[in-house]
């Protein structure tokens, strides 16, 4: 995860002068107070599997999560469309997906290999690693995907309050500026941080909120102790500074499958543990931390445009 960051600021735009760091934070932008810590948690890859499905739902009704992101490309989509049935309000977006990295277990590019050839690999799948992408992959197929991707949802009868990206591959200079570019097109809200420079402020005026501070550190915290676990996200979350943090995890619940599918990465359960635990909502209450949503974040952008 820490690599997906670092390629999201390390990209070649322009920098953030010393004067634009006295600038208001995004949050003061959107109406919230200059010292006010704003927090998206969301739980990225739902749809990926039962288990990703299962550990979101739980997440978000007994726990922490406010927001969550799908898979569309993904084999358990349909398996989330009841919870959407059941929960309209859901603060639901896309984690646009061009890859598919798991040995046994892919899925493919949904705008059809005829049309993104540089999307499929020799089973027709969505390449298994980032660099494939950004090595066959033009700009123009990477949209047709983004938009392929939008469609089912919409065919879906799916909400879309925002989009961000798996693996980080849309925040590659390559592909980066049609990210954007559809984000404002359509008006859907995108991930998208300051220290991106210009490209930020792009977004931001084009329509579009943007969030302050990203922290995706708990894809590292490669730990099974939940204790420990949790207590990562307690000092994460009194820690936070002012401005909206969108803080990325992933609720994957333990079953009989998933270990298959990824390889036994037992670490990554904790998120989901961890989000359902009286210690960590505790943590949000006594530090003071408010608690938002990408739709959250969208009508506050709007009534600025009014």
């Amino acid at each position: 995860m820490r690599t997906i960051l670092r390629l999201l600021f390390a990209l070649p735009l322009l920098s953030i002068s010393l004067s634009a760091l006295a600038e208001p934070t995004y949050g003061e932008r959107l109406g919230w107070k200059a010292d006010d810590r704003v927090l998206i948690i969301h739980c990225d890859d739902v749809g990926m599997s039962l288990a990703n499905n299962e550990g979101a739902k739980e997440a978000l009704e007994y726990g922490l999560v406010t927001s969550v992101s799908v898979m569309m490309p993904c084999p358990w989509v349909p398996g989330w469309i009841p919870y959407m049935k059941a929960n309209p309000d859901t603060d639901m977006g896309l984690h646009l997906t061009l890859t598919s990295e798991y040995d046994d277990y892919r899925w493919v590019p949904l705008a059809g290999k005829n049309q993104v050839p540089g999307l499929a690999d020799e089973h027709g799948c969505l390449p298994d690693n980032v660099g494939l992408v950004v090595d066959n992959a033009t700009a123009d197929e990477v949209e047709l995907e983004i938009r392929a991707q939008i469609d089912r949802a919409e065919t879906m009868g799916l909400p879309i309050t925002h989009m961000d990206s798996h693996m980080g591959t849309l925040f590659r200079p390559e592909f980066i500026e049609r990210y954007v570019k559809v984000g404002i097109e359509k008006q859907i809200p995108i991930l998208m941080v300051p220290r991106v420079g210009a490209l930020a402020e792009k977004v931001w005026e084009g329509g579009l909120p943007v969030v302050d501070h990203v922290h995706g550190d708990s894809y590292d915290w490669k730990t099974t102790d939940i204790d420990e676990k949790v207590a990562l996200y307690v000092d994460a979350i009194k820690n936070l500074k002012p401005g909206i943090t969108y803080m990325i995890i992933h609720c994957t619940k333990p079953n009989d499958v998933i270990g298959k599918i990824n390889g036994n990465r037992d670490f990554l359960y904790g998120d989901y543990f961890a989000m359902i635990d009286p210690r960590t909502k505790k943590a949000v209450e006594e530090s003071g931390v408010i608690l938002t949503t990408m739709k959250e974040l969208k009508a506050r952008r709007d009534k600025l445009k009014k």
